[in-house]
């Protein structure tokens, strides 16, 4: 097992957002997180990053726990989060951008580089183009890829296609499936048809609580028939 929540609570000041949330994921899967806004999918992801602390229960990660570690230590251990608002340097180039998230990974901008184009090619024109040119799914390509800088065993990405065009929700959607086997997967996702050609696993959060896990490709595969738990 790579990553354990058990009875996971997580308090904004005296309000309760997340009530026990227990789930699980293993090397290599890609699992979604569905729900409606508010559902707290977001206060998951960001807890497990380290961004918020637990106020009850426990996160394994590689069968160590990590509850209430810093950011920069859940990094270093090999996860990585990438955040739903597709923020990059935007004064800086692409390739500056890269050289920024590899500095404190000891890789080599060139081998940062590579893995990057090996996932989206075309952003090799893209290289000495200032990031704030980019378009809204330029900018999730290039956060997913710094991601990916250190061979982390572990992405959660929150809201990848969220306000992208059809075309560009394809091209985020190759991106991550081309990486799926190869490295484990959360992604917060409201797009249900997205959810139903990259997820392994899907479970469904409502009012801070999960309310099912569905495992079932048959479900899974009918977008349709996840509106139904939502």
């Amino acid at each position: 097992m790579l990553l354990t929540v058990d009875q996971l609570d997580v308090h904004y000041g005296h309000a309760k957002a997340l009530h026990g949330i227990s789930l699980h994921l293993l090397k290599g899967e890609v699992v979604c997180i569905a729900g409606r806004n508010g559902a707290g999918k977001t206060t998951l992801l960001k807890t497990i990053a380290g961004f918020l602390k637990p106020s009850k229960g426990s996160i394994l990660f590689d069968e160590k726990p990590i509850n209430g570690f810093v950011p920069e230590k859940v990094s270093l251990m090999g996860i990585r989060y990438v955040f739903q608002d597709k923020r990059v340097f935007g004064e800086l180039t692409v390739r500056e951008n890269i050289e920024l998230a590899a500095y404190p990974t000891k890789e080599r901008v060139s081998d940062s580089i590579s893995r990057i184009l090996n996932l989206y090619p075309r952003m090799s024109v893209l290289m000495d183009s200032k990031a704030k040119g980019l378009s809204g799914g330029q900018r999730q390509i290039l956060l997913i890829g710094r991601a990916l800088i250190g061979e982390p065993k572990l992405l959660l990405i929150d809201e990848p296609t969220e306000g992208l065009s059809a075309g560009i929700i394809e091209e985020i959607l190759n991106v991550i499936m081309r990486m799926k086997g190869e490295l484990s997967m959360m992604v917060v996702e409201q797009n249900l048809a997205v959810v139903s050609r990259m997820a392994d696993r899907v479970y469904i959060m409502k009012e801070g609580n999960i309310f099912k896990e569905i495992a079932d490709r048959a479900v899974i595969e009918q977008s349709n028939a996840l509106e139904a738990y939502l």
